[in-house]
């Protein structure tokens, strides 16, 4: 007769130290001294960086130095949920450019051929053309040389965006259709420069890259100093030549262009000086809080001893 042990054998962990949770351990004794001092430093930091933020923001100039063109939309809206799920990152990838299950309802066009590039956000890219002229008198205008290259995250070109493993971008992209609102084939986007078409058309890839906001505003173009502009852009009168070809009354929108600098910190966006600022200022209101109940408590304990 086999005994009771071997027959159900014993669920119990075993007899040591790690399952029966007897490791020495090691807690961590703050005072109430450390607490607040770690507040009140985090608090000074946070709004002294949000002020440097600011100021640097609101030190950027107009007209001099390294200058971009930015277009500014507002009311549109690219953080819907379905519209950042409308992309096909293996398409984009230039692995398979067949692969459109998640670009609906711009996955196939009428005829059922694959649409490259698919999806929502590719289909509503931006599409204006400006063009920057410098007056220098009544009957001279001077076209601004801008550059149309190195406005993308380095991530993003050379490493979410790839073309098809092909010499002719034409015959890779064979068997599919354009999206229905271009003009043109995605392999068309930049004949003069082979570095710039297809996927890897900065245009499209800062286009690509979602914005949090309705209201935001996208690298367009850089200046290129040469010639009258070496310096960055003389001062003078300038004039836009924009081709409408992006609707913005659709969807209750606006749009507008910007010429501006950068600094070390970025763009004149006031949002991260602002984000730091307010989050140092409540953490010192925090802070103060922490030490009058501290100090109204020790008072009252002292109190309570002495009676």
């Amino acid at each position: 007769m086999k005994r009771t042990s071997e027959i159900c054998p014993s669920r119990l962990p075993d007899n040591s130290a790690l399952k029966q949770q007897q490791l020495p351990a090691c807690r961590l004794q703050l005072s109430a001294a450390g607490v607040l001092s770690g507040f009140f430093a985090t608090g000074a930091f946070c709004l002294g960086v949000g002020i440097i933020l600011i100021l640097s923001a609101k030190s950027i100039k107009e007209i001099e130095g390294n200058v971009y063109l930015y277009y500014k939309l507002y009311g549109f809206y690219q953080n819907l949920y379905q519209y950042i799920l409308s992309r096909s990152n293996s398409q984009l990838m230039g692995t398979d450019l067949k692969d459109v299950g998640n670009c609906a309802p711009f996955s196939k066009s009428h005829n059922g051929t694959p649409i490259a590039p698919c999806g929502a956000i590719a289909n509503s890219i931006f599409n204006d053309t400006i063009i920057l002229s410098y007056n220098l008198n009544s009957s001279i205008h001077i076209k601004v040389p801008m550059l149309r290259s190195g406005i993308t995250w380095w991530t993003d070109k050379y490493v979410k965006f790839q073309n098809p493993s092909t010499f002719n971008l034409s015959s890779a992209f064979a068997g599919t259709a354009k999206p229905p609102y271009w003009s043109k084939p995605v392999y068309e986007l930049d004949l003069q420069d082979p570095g710039n078409n297809g996927f890897l058309n900065d245009d499209f890839i800062v286009w690509m890259r979602t914005a949090a906001f309705p209201t935001f505003k996208k690298l367009y173009r850089r200046l290129n100093r040469i010639q009258y502009f070496v310096e960055g852009l003389p001062a003078g009168n300038y004039s836009f030549n924009i081709s409408y070809n992006f609707p913005v009354t659709r969807f209750k929108g606006e749009k507008s262009v910007v010429l501006s600098t950068t600094t070390w910190s970025g763009g004149s966006s006031l949002f991260l000086g602002l984000a730091y600022t307010v989050t140092g200022a409540v953490t010192w209101l925090a802070a103060f809080s922490m030490t009058a109940i501290h100090l109204m408590l020790k008072d009252r304990t002292k109190l309570f001893i002495e009676q």
